[in-house]
């Protein structure tokens, strides 16, 4: 007789049997019951928002006695160890579990949680691993304490690998090829520009609305809705080669002694050392510059700050960071069409945005909101009326979507053709 698993995946099992699937329902083993709901949870449209909340509440001891086993699959274990799903009890277990792959674990450290990364210096497994050991120096949620730990598993001097909270170790291979600081200065004016046009009266009376709030969670970290694995780019975690401190020395001590003999040579010779100083700042990116800022920092880069600090304070897992990025006086409307569509968001920013009448005149971004499937059930109804008879058809069509507002859009889709035909 086949698994259930197998009659899931082959379509074979009858409607009212796949709802008791999706509760963890069904009469078999606990290793495929966890099996099943997996399969839903990533394949299922209907029953898939069902499965993934059994999974969360799923028997911790169950849950546990999965992710340990080598003979569990590792669409399973993929799936525990997703940021998004990962259950922080779960982790020491999934550290250790050879199934899981090195690859996973050094995804996995990129965008790991200060939680995790604690749990990862702790595991046996991941301190033997080199390359999973590098994968967690680019995490910016690093403290100079775990990063000294990490260059002293990895035989690193202190000084070589760049840190992702302070920037300290200056780059002088590179800066010896430089001929100027110009990169810093392209940067600098770009902040200063961003930053000047904004009046403080509208920080100011931002903060003062929600003080109460701010005061709640002031040093809450920076942590991005979806990980930070999904932000845009792949030089967010760049990585530069840096010659020996003792090198420098080196370099320095020849360039004092032939001072003594020639001020002209000596001042050729010293002037790469001076461009090395400014060079941190170049390696500075958006997720370090937002991750070493409290709330209100957050909340006056979303309300000065450029378009790319706008599109990750907007993904803040801070509600009062996330909704000052909506009031900031440079947003554009194309950043808000994005926004309306994105799935990861707070729900309370897809909510904030129809109440804001400038972004409501705009029509993309009313049909985005009623096509994501992150928007409210209430809102997505709410909206639907304003669609146009081809967007309406087109969101009946969207299986991501909710099966009630799928079914109103059609009979709203109907009934709009009914009445042009009078």
């Amino acid at each position: 007789m086949p698994r259930s698993i197998d009659l899931i995946r082959a379509s074979k099992l009858p409607s009212n049997m796949m709802k008791f699937a999706a509760k963890g329902a069904l009469q078999v083993p606990p290793d495929e019951n966890i099996e099943i709901l997996v399969y839903l949870a990533q394949h299922n449209r209907l029953f898939g928002d069902v499965a993934r909340l059994t999974l969360a509440s799923w028997d911790e001891k169950a849950s546990l006695a999965a992710a340990a086993d080598p003979k569990t699959s590792s669409e399973v274990l993929d799936y525990f160890i997703s940021p998004e799903n990962l259950r922080p009890k779960l982790l020491p277990a999934l550290l250790e579990n050879p199934s899981v792959s090195n690859g996973e674990l050094a995804k996995f450290a990129i965008s790991a949680s200060q939680e995790s990364i604690e749990a990862m210096l702790r595991s046996p497994r991941v301190r033997a691993a080199a390359g999973v050991l590098d994968a967690l120096r680019s995490n910016p949620y690093l403290k100079a304490s775990e990063m000294s730990a990490l260059a002293e598993l990895l035989g690193l001097d202190e000084a070589e690998p760049p840190s992702p909270v302070t920037g300290d170790a200056p780059q002088v291979e590179e800066a010896v090829v430089a001929t100027s600081a110009e990169p810093v200065d392209q940067a600098a004016p770009a902040a200063s520009h961003e930053t000047t046009e904004v009046p403080e009266e509208a920080v100011s009376s931002y903060l003062a609305e929600h003080a109460t709030a701010i005061a709640a969670e002031p040093e809450k970290p920076f942590q991005p809705v979806g990980g930070i694995v999904e932000l845009p780019g792949g030089d967010y975690f760049p990585v530069s080669e840096i010659k020996e401190v003792t090198e420098v020395a080196g370099g320095a001590e020849k360039a004092a002694a032939e001072s003594a003999s020639g001020g002209a040579a000596a001042a050729a010779r010293s002037k790469p050392v001076a461009v090395a100083k400014p060079q941190p700042a170049r390696r500075d990116n958006a997720v370090q510059r937002i991750n070493r800022l409290d709330v209100k920092g957050r909340i006056q880069l979303a309300l000065k700050g450029n378009k790319e600090e706008r599109s990750l304070l907007i993904r803040d897992g801070t509600k009062v960071v996330a909704l000052a990025v909506l009031d900031a006086p440079k947003l554009t409307d194309g950043e808000v069409e994005k926004y309306a569509l994105q799935k990861n968001v707070l729900e309370a920013v897809l909510r904030q945005i129809p109440l804001k009448r400038r972004f409501m005149k705009n029509y993309i971004v009313v049909r985005n909101l009623v096509s994501n499937p992150r928007t409210p059930l209430d809102l997505g109804l709410t909206l639907m009326k304003h669609l146009q008879p081809l967007d309406l058809k087109n969101v009946s069509g969207n299986k991501e979507i909710s099966e009630t507002v799928r079914k109103l859009a059609l009979k709203m889709y109907k009934q709009k053709l009914d009445s042009a035909k009078k």
